[in-house]
């Protein structure tokens, strides 16, 4: 079944990496590394670039700092080719209105959504806040469905009642396994956008599938852009072989979300692209066989990485 409702298409697509905000030893963010990582990562073939996703850390930072980190990051990939995204995260509907009006007039190409969860709102309360950010700017907003992290589940037909009404909308699914849900979605309305997260543990599935691209964290964005890249030239068994071999260190990462934002912080500092893997406390704390594991993978990618 389609949707018969005139609806462009969300050019959105491709590889848009989480952002890491860099820390010195004392937890103060590293401007200098926070720069550099972006202009790294702007040349690095990728799509888009996101900040305050889960994987930025975005629950240990400052009002104050946000608002400087959103204003510096738009900044630096300006006239880059590169889009900007910025995530809502405000469990406020108002100030996630708020949020998302700001980041629209600061030059933002486009929004992530984080829906509400503190203290389990009900799904009416839910589906209110998503209206109300996805009405009140014009780029596109990224609705997030990460259900393992926030224990919200938020039914398809409640997620097509959603794209129906809003031409902006795009979907951010990273559910454990997703492809019920994305399969669900794209059988009903198949000019749906949808993005992969969690790590881009399926993301050949959901390409496969119909899905646009991948969100995965930042540390070894150039992995996924050539997954991407093998698969868009429709050499699956090159790209599926490629994924294969990334799924060996992923698949154990991503058992927990604050193991692998720490790892892929010693990654970034491994590759000298950051000075220190600072996570602001509570963090996870890696072990001599995370360590050697990481160096596993630096030596078998190590090419791919540096090329």
């Amino acid at each position: 079944m389609n949707n018969s409702k005139e609806q462009d298409q969300v050019d959105i697509n491709g590889v848009y990496p989480i952002m890491a905000p860099p820390f010195q030893m004392d937890g103060e963010i590293d401007w200098a590394d926070f720069r550099a990582l972006i202009g790294h990562l702007s040349k690095s073939s990728i799509q888009g670039l996101t900040m305050f996703g889960i994987a930025s850390e975005f629950y240990k930072i400052t009002d104050f700092e946000r608002k400087e980190l959103a204003a510096v990051f738009v900044q630096e990939l300006n006239g880059t080719g590169v889009r900007s995204v910025l995530s809502v995260t405000d469990h406020s509907t108002e100030v996630a209105v708020k949020r998302a009006k700001e980041y629209q007039a600061l030059g933002a190409g486009a929004l992530m959504l984080l829906p509400p969860f503190f203290l389990r709102p009900s799904m009416e309360a839910i589906k209110e806040h998503i209206r109300a950010v996805l009405g009140a700017v014009t780029i596109p907003v990224l609705v997030q469905y990460a259900p393992t992290e926030t224990n919200v589940e938020i039914a398809i037909d409640e997620l097509i009642e959603i794209y129906d009404a809003y031409p902006n909308v795009v979907f951010k699914i990273e559910s454990n396994p997703p492809m019920e849900t994305i399969n669900g979605i794209l059988q009903e309305r198949q000019q749906a956008v949808i993005m992969n997260g969690y790590a881009g543990l399926y993301m050949l599935d959901v390409m496969i599938a119909g899905g646009s691209g991948v969100m995965p964290g930042c540390s070894f964005a150039e992995i996924y852009v050539e997954i991407y890249r093998l698969s868009q030239e429709g050499l699956e068994s090159e790209a599926r072989q490629l994924h294969q071999r990334l799924l060996t260190y992923i698949s154990r990462w991503m058992k927990d979300c604050e193991y692998i934002i720490q790892v892929e912080k010693n990654i970034l500092q491994q590759r000298g692209l950051i000075k220190t893997d600072y996570c602001r406390k509570p963090s996870y704390p890696l072990n001599q066989e995370d360590r050697e594991l990481i160096h596993q993978f630096l030596a078998e990618f190590g090419s791919l990485l540096n090329s």
